[in-house]
């Protein structure tokens, strides 16, 4: 894992890579802004008591509550947009580290929509569900949070990158079986998304590392 992701850091000079990275900055930064101004907008537009001090004391929490949710769902905005730009990613990556393979398939954009916003979607849903501990229980929020978004962006990613050269079968397969590996994986990639501007550039270190963690467990022996 640590070579993977090392090998990442180390093709962000690449121009292609540098390419998208732009792209999906713009994009994700785009999507983020909106949502957190959609979601401040969603709860002002509620008056839940006529006494001053206290919708302030509330429409304080509700800001507070848009920071904490617009983090969480960071993430699963940045991956939509990066869903879009992994086929470049991907093989800017194996150009470089793996040239004898042969040309992967090309998922088509459908496939890729679906995919994306269909993991979006179950990562929302489940933050929404865990909130309450997140907010209730600090102590632990961390390694609930941690865990459950590095088992999610493991599996995503993996299987974005998989998909390009095995049957959804046999991904799945490998995926349950290196399950000890990729989970932490997901779980470094979980830590980057939430590092300002860093989070940025993580999407583009997770496709990149996860190609070189697949491509190691494919040439691994059965």
């Amino acid at each position: 894992m640590i070579d993977a992701f090392s090998k990442a850091v180390g093709q962000l000079s690449d121009p292609r890579i540098r390419q998208v990275l732009w792209l999906s900055m713009g994009g994700a930064l785009a999507v983020y802004v909106l949502l957190a101004i959609g979601l401040w907008l969603i709860l002002g537009s509620f008056t839940l008591t006529d006494t001053a001090w206290l919708e302030a004391v509330i429409d304080w929490v509700s800001g507070l509550g848009v920071l904490i949710l617009a983090l969480l769902l960071f993430p699963g905005v940045v991956s939509l947009v990066l869903g879009f730009l992994l086929e470049d990613v991907a093989q800017a990556v194996e150009d470089r580290h793996y040239p004898e393979q042969p040309k992967a398939r090309a998922q088509p954009l459908a496939e890729v929509l679906l995919s994306t916003v269909r993991f979006v979607g179950v990562m929302v849903f489940l933050n929404l569900i865990a909130l309450p501990v997140y907010l209730i229980l600090p102590p632990i929020a961390p390694f609930v949070f941690f865990g459950l978004n590095g088992y999610l962006l493991s599996r995503e990613y993996f299987e974005l990158v998989a998909l390009r050269r095995l049957d959804a079968k046999a991904v799945d397969a490998m995926r349950k079986a290196s399950l000890k590996r990729l989970w932490p994986a997901g779980a470094v990639l979980a830590v980057l998304l939430t590092v300002p501007v860093v989070n940025l550039v993580a999407p583009i270190l997770g496709t990149a590392a996860m190609v070189h963690l697949f491509q190691t467990l494919n040439r691994r022996p059965a």
